[in-house]
């Protein structure tokens, strides 16, 4: 955990420093086809729902491409194990989904990092840290007025995909178990959802700590993503020297390619694998 302190301390500041060197480029443009880099030098970074995965009402409603698990694969022999799926997903969830657990992986936005042959790293909190925030989440039910609450154990969730239009309820009980988690937390806005999660924690930091590990070390780091929380992912791979890829319509963003959609990021990533 060690390692991982001072990949967050390095994260910082390069994000810091991406963000002011992708100034002039904040909208990436989809006119221009976002090219392929080469396996022998690249390592990959794969956000799921959204980018890998079409987006369902609900999270456990996703369904996986037949394909996918297979061009993971493929892509996984290709790169040498330079590839990572990144998710704000639990790791349990995302072994649910794909079947896949000799890739790595990184669960719940960074709480958890997993390199194939290592223990999993688990990010802790205080152990009563949340207590108040799930008090008050208790009291509302597991579904209401079109926000579900989900508790991830060192995070909770507000979604509201399954009613766009409860957005506000979502922000003010995401706002009111902020205040009772108090200082180290923070909320995280991502498609439909609004996360209560540790300060500490997010995907440039883990993209970051697995970048000094093999078998990604040495590598150029690109990285796919298709919301907020994608962003600190993207500016710390392009501190490394690789390139964030946004996916979906164009936005504000620091990432530096983009592709329009699940479909384009499925042919993208064949290309890449030489199908």
């Amino acid at each position: 955990m060690g390692n991982r302190s001072q990949a967050g301390g390095r994260g910082a500041a390069a994000i810091a420093a991406a963000k002011a060197l992708s100034a002039s480029r904040l909208i990436p443009g989809l006119g221009s086809p976002t090219p392929v880099p080469g396996t022998a030098e690249t390592a990959l970074f794969l956000d799921l729902d959204g980018t890998l995965l079409e987006f369902a009402p609900t999270p456990d409603a996703v369904q996986v491409d037949a394909k996918l698990p297979a061009l993971l694969l493929k892509l996984h022999a290709a790169l040498n194990g330079a590839v990572a799926l990144v998710s704000g997903r639990p790791l349990a969830a995302i072994d649910a989904l794909f079947g896949l657990p000799q890739l790595a992986a990184v669960g719940q936005h960074g709480a958890e990092i997993r390199i194939p042959g290592e223990p999993v790293q688990r990010a802790t909190i205080e152990p009563h840290a949340l207590d108040g925030a799930r008090t008050l989440a208790r009291t509302h039910p597991a579904i209401a007025n079109g926000v579900r609450i989900e508790d991830k154990g060192v995070a909770l969730a507000f979604h509201y995909r399954e009613m766009p239009g409860a957005e506000p309820l979502a922000r003010e009980l995401a706002a009111d178990a902020l205040q009772s988690a108090g200082a180290g937390f923070e909320l995280l806005r991502g498609n439909c959802v609004i996360e209560l999660k540790s300060a500490r924690i997010d995907k440039g930091r883990a993209l970051g700590a697995l970048m000094e590990r093999p078998p990604f070390r040495g590598r150029t780091p690109w990285m796919l993503g298709d919301d907020y929380t994608d962003e600190p992912a993207f500016a710390m791979a392009q501190a490394l020297g690789g390139t964030g890829v946004i996916v979906g319509p164009a936005r504000v963003s620091v990432a530096h390619g983009a592709l329009a959609d699940v479909a384009a990021v499925h042919a993208w990533l064949e290309r890449f694998a030489g199908i």
